[in-house]
């Protein structure tokens, strides 16, 4: 293991940056969210989770996909390039990287999202351990360790030092690239076990750590799909979709075109489908009510992906939407009004 002064991270960033681009938790007006690191960049380390998730930087909030061009009665199709240099994501919570996990499950699933996949072989991803989890935060019901991020790298700050640890081979090809910058600390291993440990203790404490998902599954999709729970639930939702913008797992999105004068755009975009116009096509929407798009984002959350993925939930208990709700409508939420309908305390 490794380990670098806090004092020196601007130099290992510039290293990094040197070679590839460089994303990591930039503030800028008030909020912190990943960006392309610059010389004049407010990096903040510090704060515990970004606005948004990282999935952008691998599933962009808006992304071309290619151009049509006319010229005379001739019609040229011009793909957008693929992603072809690495880069690195710095800073990445255990939670954010379960979410990419997720996303994985659907963009690298047949037939592969070509876009997406190019951007998961080059990126190289620095996970940080959280130095303190907060009440928000639920990452432990869904598996996740906040203590022990696997990434390519891991990161644990302490005592004023970064500590180090490369996981696999994209891993240590990044380390041998800053090696000069990073010290082999013989007691870092003893005191990043101590640190676990800290953090652990912490998560035991937190509110939402011990929330149940009995009777959550795959199994269970007609008996949740037609309690009378979401005939109350859903009413104080605005349909802002933010929970769905703040989400490292959601991956809608719609495709539309875009006249340039020059050409024709054809893009894609992130969209919700807390939305009424979510998939709306010439006979209408599918979900007509609020009830029911409200119902979709937790059932596909809880119920339609683990039935068909293994198991695995597509929430990671980050705790944005706890954050950002203006209705206080969550996942922690819907979970609990349930259980209080079986009698659970």
């Amino acid at each position: 293991m490794y380990k670098i002064a806090k004092e020196n991270l601007t130099a290992l960033f510039q290293k990094i940056a040197a070679e590839q681009e460089l994303y990591l938790p930039v503030k800028t007006a008030g909020q912190v969210n990943f960006g392309v690191w610059s010389e004049d960049a407010e990096v903040d380390l510090d704060t515990l989770k970004s606005v948004k998730s990282p999935k952008d930087v691998f599933f962009p909030q808006s992304e071309n996909l290619y151009t049509c061009v006319k010229d005379g009665k001739k019609i040229s199709i011009e793909p957008e390039c693929l992603k072809e240099q690495d880069f690195v994501v710095f800073g990445m919570k255990a939670c954010d990287i379960k979410g990419i996990e997720v996303l994985d499950k659907v963009f690298l699933a047949d037939p592969i999202d070509t876009f997406y996949a190019a951007r998961r072989e080059h990126g190289i991803i620095v996970a940080m351990a959280c130095h303190e989890p907060e009440e928000t935060c639920f990452c432990k019901v869904f598996g996740v360790d906040a203590a022990d991020p696997a990434a390519d790298v891991a990161v644990w700050m302490i005592e004023g030092d970064l500590c180090w640890k490369p996981l696999t081979e994209k891993g240590e090809t990044l380390t041998a690239k800053v090696a000069d910058l990073l010290i082999p600390d013989d007691d870092a291993d003893a005191k990043v076990e101590e640190e676990k440990g800290k953090i652990r203790g912490i998560i035991e404490k937190l509110p939402y750590s011990n929330l149940s998902l009995e009777g959550w599954n795959g199994d269970v999709l007609m008996e949740k799909f037609d309690s009378p729970v979401w005939e109350e639930l859903y009413k104080p939702c605005l349909a802002c979709g933010t929970c769905t913008f703040v989400c490292p797992t959601c991956q809608c999105y719609d495709i539309k075109d875009y006249d340039t004068g020059h050409g024709v755009k054809r893009y894609r975009c992130w969209d919700s489908c807390m939305y009424s116009d979510f998939t709306m096509m010439a006979h209408g929407n599918n979900r007509n009510s609020q009830k029911e798009r409200f119902r979709q984002r937790f059932m596909h959350k809880l119920v339609y992906f683990p039935a068909n993925n293994d198991g695995m939930y597509s929430c990671v208990g980050c705790g944005r939407c706890v954050e950002k709700c203006p209705s206080a409508l969550n996942i922690v939420k819907v979970v609990k009004a349930f259980q209080k309908q079986g009698g659970e305390q």
